[in-house]
C-alpha cells in the first residue's frame, strides 16, 4: 500500500512540478478556496495562536494575517513540489542570497557553521545555499524521515537535487563528527522554531507573548564544535521570489552561557515574524506544551 501511495504522490508532484509558474499559481488559488474555505484547515489552531500571540490586534487585523497566512502557505506547498523539475539556475534567480561573503568566510575560518532558521517564507528553497560553497565542502540539511519510506526517498530526492547532505535530526551529532573527522569543511542548516519533543522542554523563553519552550540541537552542536551561528532572515519578496540574509550570531559558542544562542535565536524569529506576520507556519501546534511541563 505504501508503494501505492508513493506512486500517486510522485504523479501528482510530477504533474504539478511541469507546470509554469502562472498556472501553479492559479491552482493555488484554488487551493486556497478548498483549504481555507472549505476543509477549515487547522482553522481553529491558528486563530488561536495569532490571538494569543496579537493581543494588541482588532479582530479585522487578525482576520487580514489570517487570509495571508492561508495564500502563503497553499503557494508555499506547491512552490516546494516545484523543487522536483525546478532547474537550478531557476531556483538561485528566485531565492536571492545576501551576505554569502560572510557565511564562505566563517567556513573557511572556522571549518564549519551552523545556520539556524524558521519556517518562514519558502525556507524549503534554502536547501539551494550548497551552491556557491566551495567544492568538497558538505552542506547538510537536518529533517526529520516521513513515515512512508517511499515519501521519505521522493522528498530526500527533491531537498538533494542542489547539493544538500540529507542527515535525519537523531543522527545530526554523529554525521557532523564523522565529516570533521575526515577533514571536510561543512554547513549544518537547521529549521529550528518547532515545538520539541515532551521530553525536550530544557529551555523555556517568553516568545510572542506566550510562555515557549525551544529546541536546543543547533546550539548544542554549535557550542560542541565551536561552529560560528548565523542566523537566516527570510524575506518573501512577492509570489515565487524570497531572499535570505546571512547574519551573524555568535562566532565563537563556546564563549557563551547555556541558553544564550537559543534566546539569541528566539529573539531573532520574534523579529522576523513581526516584520510580516503571515508567512510564518501558524497552523503549527506550536505551544502544545504549557510552562507546567517545565522540568
Amino acid at each position: 500500500m505504501s508503494k501505492v501511495v508513493y506512486i500517486f504522490a510522485y504523479i501528482g508532484i510530477w504533474l504539478l512540478a511541469i507546470m509554469p509558474f502562472g498556472l501553479l499559481y492559479k491552482v493555488s488559488d484554488i487551493l486556497y478556496l478548498l483549504v481555507y474555505k472549505i476543509a477549515g484547515y487547522r482553522k481553529r489552531v491558528v486563530k488561536q495562536n495569532l490571538r494569543n500571540s496579537f493581543p494588541e490586534k482588532s479582530n479585522d487585523e487578525l482576520k487580514a494575517i489570517e487570509h495571508k497566512f492561508y495564500h502563503y502557505i497553499c503557494d508555499y506547498m506547491l512552490e516546494s513540489m516545484k523543487m522536483l523539475l525546478l532547474p537550478k539556475t531557476e531556483l538561485l534567480r528566485r531565492m536571492k542570497f545576501t551576505n554569502t561573503e560572510l557565511y564562505l568566510e566563517m567556513i573557511e575560518k572556522h571549518g564549519g557553521i551552523v545556520v539556524m532558521m524558521p519556517h518562514y517564507a519558502n525556507f524549503e528553497w534554502t536547501v539551494v545555499m550548497g551552491s556557491f560553497m566551495k567544492e568538497g565542502d558538505i552542506p547538510m540539511q537536518v529533517y526529520k524521515p516521513i513515515k512512508n519510506k517511499h515519501i521519505d526517498e521522493l522528498f530526500k530526492y527533491i531537498r538533494s537535487r542542489f547539493g544538500g547532505y540529507n542527515v535525519p535530526k537523531h543522527d545530526t551529532i554523529r554525521e557532523v563528527i564523522k565529516a570533521r573527522n575526515a577533514g571536510k569543511r561543512l554547513v549544518l542548516g537547521l529549521i529550528a522554531d518547532q515545538s520539541p519533543n515532551s521530553n525536550s522542554l530544557h529551555f523555556w523563553t517568553t516568545f510572542l507573548n506566550q510562555e515557549t519552550s525551544f529546541m536546543e540541537g543547533g546550539e548544542r552542536i554549535a557550542r560542541m564544535m565551536d561552529f560560528p551561528v548565523l542566523y537566516c532572515e527570510l524575506k518573501k519578496e512577492k509570489r515565487g521570489y524570497c531572499e535570505a540574509i546571512f547574519e551573524l550570531m555568535v562566532e565563537s559558542p563556546k564563549q557563551t552561557t547555556k541558553g544564550e544562542i537559543t534566546e539569541m535565536f528566539a529573539r531573532r524569529v520574534e523579529q522576523t515574524i513581526l516584520r510580516e506576520p503571515a508567512y510564518w507556519f501558524w497552523s503549527h501546534k506550536r505551544w502544545k506544551h504549557k510552562p507546567q511541563n517545565k522540568e
